[in-house]
């Protein structure tokens, strides 16, 4: 039976909630989305082509690059996924350093994710106080690894400089600050009245649902699946990782999980710097021939690196599998579908954090 709709409405290329290009193109029956297709293809930079043929030395810096919002995971992922395929180990004190790298990174992803989030809805005040927390997040991130964005931090056995001593009560003092604002503006999201009508209810996204699309990352963990790559990572279960998930599958649960989380990576930093061992953060090592597959969880879910190198350390062949691609699917085929007005559509796609970036590489 033919769907009948109303009208067709476009949204993008160029939106003012949307960090970057896509064009959401949606049917409406009256107010009602019945229909949402997705069109990328606005910033594609064929970052997987160009790092094929080049040395490893050189694909470590490309990986970040792929985004630059989750560039740490980028460089974590094809880092560990090369010290597997070559035998590599890394000291206990470079492994805690990871952490502390990539929970800085996911607490600065979650916030900007929920900056985007209020921004949609209109709720500009608590948008710019959760800027101005991942601002001091950022700090943070450049404090030890000298870098905002494109931190070049993990190297194959280990990361690139110690933490020393100074900075670390500095970050410790740092994280008391923005854990004191978190608890703040969480409460703030959690309780107002305008954010309950606009985001609860809204976006439903049912367990089955997000089986069926395959959705990972706080996505999926919304739903009330607490999928998480970290549970495989040895220094995540030597840490007593366990994954944050919320049961109400709708836009104010995505965003609750992401506060949640940044919580948590606060609690993982602290007790890396608490428990950091002695000794040195470059194990050394060299990288060979060989083929893997391998994930890590970055800020949006599982992120897979398909790698193949010959004896001389190039990557001869490599793909990417990115959160973004399953999340943006269960978002447009699931989520937006219900929506009962116009002006939820891109609040529902935005509480998905799609990554337009990643899933053009």
């Amino acid at each position: 039976m033919k769907r009948t709709v109303d009208v067709n409405i476009p949204l993008g290329p160029i939106h003012p909630c949307f960090k970057e290009p896509v064009r959401l193109k949606c049917e409406a029956k009256g107010e009602r989305i019945v229909g949402a297709e997705l069109e990328l293809g606005y910033m594609k930079k064929g970052i997987e082509r160009i790092m094929k043929g080049r040395p490893w030395q050189e694909v470590m810096f490309l990986a970040e690059r792929v985004c630059g919002i989750c560039s740490v995971i980028h460089n974590m992922v094809f880092i560990e996924a090369m010290e597997q395929l070559s035998g590599i180990t890394v000291p206990p004190r470079a492994a805690y350093l990871r952490v502390i790298a990539n929970e800085l990174d996911r607490m600065q992803s979650h916030l900007l994710a929920n900056f985007s989030y209020c921004y949609t809805i209109e709720h500009e005040t608590l948008g710019m106080y959760l800027l101005d927390l991942r601002e001091q997040v950022m700090d943070e991130l450049e404090r030890l690894t000298g870098a905002r964005v494109t931190c070049a931090y993990i190297i194959p056995g280990g990361v690139r400089c110690d933490i020393p001593r100074p900075d670390a009560e500095l970050l410790q003092a740092s994280l008391e600050r923005i854990e004191r604002d978190l608890r703040r503006y969480a409460g703030i999201f959690a309780d107002g009245p305008m954010i309950a009508l606009r985001s609860r209810g809204v976006g439903i996204l049912t367990q089955e649902a997000a089986d069926r699309a395959h959705a990972v990352g706080p996505t999926a963990r919304a739903s009330g699946i607490p999928a998480d790559c970290r549970l495989n990572h040895p220094t995540y279960r030597h840490l007593g990782f366990v994954p944050v998930s919320r049961p109400d599958c709708d836009n104010y649960a995505r965003v609750m999980v992401r506060f949640d989380e940044v919580a948590q990576s606060i609690g993982l930093i602290r007790k890396c710097l608490q428990d950091l061992p002695k000794g040195v953060v470059r194990g050394g090592g060299t990288c060979k021939a060989g083929e893997i597959r391998y994930s890590g969880e970055a800020p949006r879910g599982e992120l897979t690196y398909f790698i193949k190198s010959d004896e001389y350390g190039r990557i001869v062949d490599i793909q990417i599998q990115t959160p973004s691609i399953m999340n943006i699917e269960a978002c447009c085929h699931e989520m937006i579908i219900g929506v009962d007005s116009i002006a939820d559509v891109t609040s529902t796609f935005i509480s998905a954090d799609p990554c337009v970036a990643c899933t053009e590489r």
